[in-house]
């Protein structure tokens, strides 16, 4: 995802706000996607210039409740969504409704991380190395049901190939 400064946001929005100018001309004269372009002069016309300046919020469950259950009630997209409550971006509200339908309202209220972030309690990294003991009786129990598993489909081969012969002297 490109990074773009304010200035030149306001500039591509001020170009289709003011200009006249398309959404699609604006996105091919300025190099920008067009969902991009629809994004910003989406929420520069709700919320101003800060409708397209960047921020990192946390945002409570109340709030994300109240987001969803607009979203439903008034039928809007992820992307209408976003520019009336001024998110940083579509997929968070997607996210929410996601949430808010495997868990139910109370998901949403739930405190979550990031992938890199673990659990507490939760040692990081590789998990311990077994037993040296417990290692090898692993191993060993692997290799015996190998040979089983062997052993089990070369006897239903042989089964099978004399049932077939069977069947060939029946029909002689």
């Amino acid at each position: 995802m490109a990074k773009y400064t304010l200035e030149y946001k306001l500039e591509v929005v001020k170009s289709v706000l003011e200009d006249g100018m398309t959404e699609g001309s604006a996105a091919r004269k300025y190099n920008v996607a067009k969902s991009d372009v629809q994004k910003w002069t989406a929420a520069y016309r709700i919320h101003g210039i800060s409708g397209i300046t960047k921020k990192r919020i946390s945002y409570t469950g109340e709030f994300k409740q109240k987001v969803v259950q607009d979203m439903r009630v008034n039928k809007l997209s992820f992307r209408e969504t976003a520019a009336k409550y001024n998110l940083g971006n579509h997929c968070i509200a997607a996210k929410w409704e996601r949430i808010y339908l495997e868990e139910g309202p109370e998901g949403l209220y739930k405190g979550r991380r990031s992938r890199t972030d673990s659990a507490p309690g939760k040692p990081k990294g590789r998990p311990p190395k077994l037993d040296k003991k417990v290692e090898e009786d692993l191993i060993a129990e692997n290799q015996r049901l190998r040979m089983e598993n062997a052993y089990l489909k070369k006897l239903n081969a042989l089964v099978q190939e004399r049932e077939k012969s069977e069947k060939k002297t029946k029909l002689k």
